[in-house]
């Protein structure tokens, strides 16, 4: 597979991340699937000119949540893959992938983007990707908490960017035409919120034990039958920490071609701490090392909960047909959310909207997050020295050191338990 054509034709890519490119756009494991299929995966830069082309991000990442600041250091691939009968090639198959490479993290703007423009770039070829370029060139750059109306190929969208000046868990804000645009514009509610509820679907009873294996950056690989189950499963992961930032390294679609290949499969030392995305069934044999394996099936939309997967012992993770589930020995300090659970269960039967279910465990990954969080923060407010010792004559006052047993004492009368119901060993989970 070849990298055809680079639009626009100044963008600068290595062999070694062109070679990548080209890997990551195509399924890896033989999918009889025929049709459109669209993921995204995420690329570590290799060498040459490290954001020469962006200067301007420090102000962006400045204002922009943490959760959404530009990548100085990797690209994000947005891919859009057809597979269709045609007798005509020598394979039998027509298979050609457009991939939008970027260093933002909008990956609802940008999936939404490539179903405008691949179907029409399949029929037309060149001419359509120049047509397109010459029009996103004259987008006016993302500033955090402005709404952009963005023209492209007869279509405005319209999305507003999020600002770190944002309140947590708000919803984001009714995006308001002051031109009546015409045609009307397509709205995305979020440029980068994926539908958690429909990610997290087959775990929906072992979300907590997700978001603390989360935030203790553990090893984690997700075995998905399909890129696009990969990709969503991984990137819903590292987002439950929010609004803080997932600081491992995570790949939402990974293959052998990878160049990280035999630095992530090497036995000879522990498992770097990353959450990778998989679908070639090779690697439950090279990474049954792992301490957390999550496999699972296709994400379908059902009435009823879908069936949750188990958790079982790594030890039974031998065959290829693996059954789907959470592979691990690892205990939850915290105690399962019942409440959230029965919320969730109610929303199926009453068919609440997706995105409501979605707010509903977006909000309580939210509560959880900040719990653990703002103890932290008042004890280490009050490390911090007294403005009255802060002058200009002086030499600056020194912050007291952290002492790991000192936080601990203050958690009795000011721990997670002034704001969060859940019961369990949070000690434990802080040490």
């Amino acid at each position: 597979s070849l990298l055809q054509l680079v639009y626009p034709y100044d963008f600068r890519l290595t062999e070694k991340e062109k070679t990548s490119i080209c890997y990551l756009s195509f399924p890896d494991s033989y999918s009889g699937g025929l049709g459109d299929t669209q993921f995204s995966f995420r690329l570590r830069q290799s060498g040459g000119q490290r954001t020469a082309h962006y200067e301007d991000g420090g102000e962006y990442n400045r204002e922009a949540p943490l959760t959404l600041q530009r990548e100085s250091a990797h690209y994000f691939g947005y891919v859009y893959f057809r597979q269709v009968k045609d007798s005509s090639m020598k394979r039998g198959y027509f298979q050609k992938s457009l991939v939008l490479v970027s260093r933002l993290p909008y990956v609802n703007l940008f999936q939404s983007l490539l179903q405008l423009i691949a179907p029409e770039y399949f029929d037309k070829l060149e001419p359509c990707l120049e047509a397109v370029c010459n029009e996103i060139d004259q987008w006016p750059p993302p500033v955090p908490g402005q709404t952009l109306n963005l023209p492209v190929m007869g279509v405005v969208i319209q999305v507003r960017i999020p600002s770190r000046v944002d309140k947590p868990g708000s919803s984001p804000v009714k995006q308001f035409n002051q031109e009546n645009l015409l045609p009307a514009p397509l709205v995305l509610p979020s440029i980068h919120e994926l539908d958690l509820f429909r990610c997290f679907q087959p775990v929906l009873i072992h979300v907590q034990m997700l978001w603390e294996l989360m935030l203790l950056g553990e090893p984690v690989v997700v075995m998905a039958p399909s890129p696009t189950v990969s990709s969503e499963l991984v990137l819903a992961l590292t987002s439950c920490l929010a609004p803080l930032r997932y600081c491992c390294d995570y790949r939402p679609y990974f293959t052998i071609h990878d160049s990280e290949f035999k630095e992530y499969t090497t036995r000879t030392q522990a498992p770097p701490n990353i959450v990778v995305g998989v679908t070639n069934p090779f690697f439950i044999k090279t990474l049954q090392h792992w301490p957390h394996i999550l496999r699972v099936g296709e994400l379908r939309m059902s009435g009823d909960l879908p069936k949750q997967v188990k958790v079982k012992k790594l030890a039974k993770l031998k065959t290829l047909d693996t059954k789907p589930g959470i592979y691990t020995s690892y205990k939850t300090f915290l105690h399962k959310d019942k409440t959230l659970i029965k919320r969730l269960l109610k929303g199926i039967q009453r068919k609440r909207p997706s995105e409501v279910q979605s707010a509903l465990l977006r909000r309580h990954l939210l509560e959880l997050t900040q719990s653990f969080i703002i103890p932290l923060e008042h004890y280490i407010a009050s490390l911090m020295p007294l403005q009255r010792a802060i002058t200009p004559w002086k030499n600056p006052p020194q912050i007291r050191p952290f002492r790991q047993e000192d936080f601990m004492k203050t958690l009795e009368h000011a721990g997670p338990q002034l704001t969060c119901v859940l019961k369990g060993d949070w000690l434990g989970l802080y040490r």
